[in-house]
């Protein structure tokens, strides 16, 4: 597998990063991170977002997300908080 350019890794590192600031005036998350593609599990620019006394994502998320064209990825829930990962 080839290594995406610069260009593309700078567009995705930005669509993340959008997203993440967007979801934190849109839900009130526990936590928002954003990590690079060296270090994600995912190999891509990675947005991880937990959230708090949710039953599934919700659709405010998904939107941004959508928005984004970010790439859902499944994660289990943990008790009282969803955890959200999406990849650029």
């Amino acid at each position: 597998m080839s290594k995406p350019s610069i260009r593309c890794t700078v567009e995705n590192r930005q669509r993340v990063r959008r997203a993440a600031r967007a979801l934190q005036e849109t839900v009130p998350p526990v936590l928002v991170e954003t990590t690079p593609p060296v270090r994600s599990e995912h190999d891509a620019w990675t947005l991880d977002v937990v959230l708090r006394g949710t039953e599934g994502v919700p659709p405010e998320v998904l939107r941004e997300l959508a928005l984004a064209e970010l790439t859902l990825q499944p994660m289990p829930s943990q008790n009282e908080h969803q955890h959200v990962v999406a990849t650029a």
